[in-house]
């Protein structure tokens, strides 16, 4: 089995990388869906050949609780529709940890269910926080699934300065879904995955 990274200069570079993304101008960014809930953006990657994609929209509830729903823990298989099992396989502090996923099938299953191994880490950002994560090279991937590989993603999420109870959430994303996919079928999937992700968040912050 592969050795785990240190995790405090991983979980540095992580989140530079992700403040870099959230300072591109927004002409650099295309229109990809609007949603009721959220509106989503992609330009091309830096990191491989797709794109990297924006989502943002306002969510009515606290910075902490709407994080406590996205990062790894119980609470995100409740509600992610995407998201079929999870594991935390390695903790190194209460804000970091390693967790394997998979994910459904999507578009008909024509992309099969993925597995994933990533990096998670939590910190302050702003008034706010900020949940990134990576993938990593780490173990046997399990039978039947393709292991997909997440490039430097995350989620910044700052109270609204005039409504502090609701919160603006924006999303960076680019996964690599790796195996024998039609670029176009990745692209229509990407995009509506990320505003049903809101649309799902929304439902489970109810009170």
């Amino acid at each position: 089995m592969d050795l785990l990274p240190d995790p405090a200069p991983l979980a540095t570079r992580l989140r530079n990388t992700l403040l870099r993304y959230h300072g591109i101008p927004d002409g650099e960014w295309r229109l990809a869906r609007r949603a009721k809930d959220a509106t989503v953006w992609r330009k091309p990657s830096e990191e491989f050949s797709g794109y990297l994609y924006k989502a943002q929209g306002v969510v009515e509830d606290v910075t902490n609780r709407i994080v406590d729903h996205i990062r790894p823990g119980p609470s995100r298989l409740d509600w992610d529709s995407l998201m079929t099992t999870m594991d935390i396989m390695e903790t190194f502090e209460e804000n970091c940890c390693v967790m394997r996923y998979t994910t459904a099938g999507q578009l008909w299953n024509i992309i099969a269910p993925r597995e994933f191994v990533d990096f998670s880490y939590t910190t302050s950002y702003e008034d706010g926080l900020l949940t990134c994560g990576v993938s990593l090279d780490y173990g046997e991937a399990r039978p039947n699934f393709v292991r997909g590989f997440n490039h430097p993603c995350g989620w910044f999420c700052v109270p609204l300065k005039d409504c502090p109870s609701h919160s603006l959430l924006t999303g960076y994303i680019q996964t690599e879904l790796r195996g024998m996919l039609p670029q176009s079928a990745v692209d229509s999937a990407m995009s509506s995955t990320l505003a049903n992700f809101y649309s799902d968040l929304k439902k489970a912050l109810k009170p």
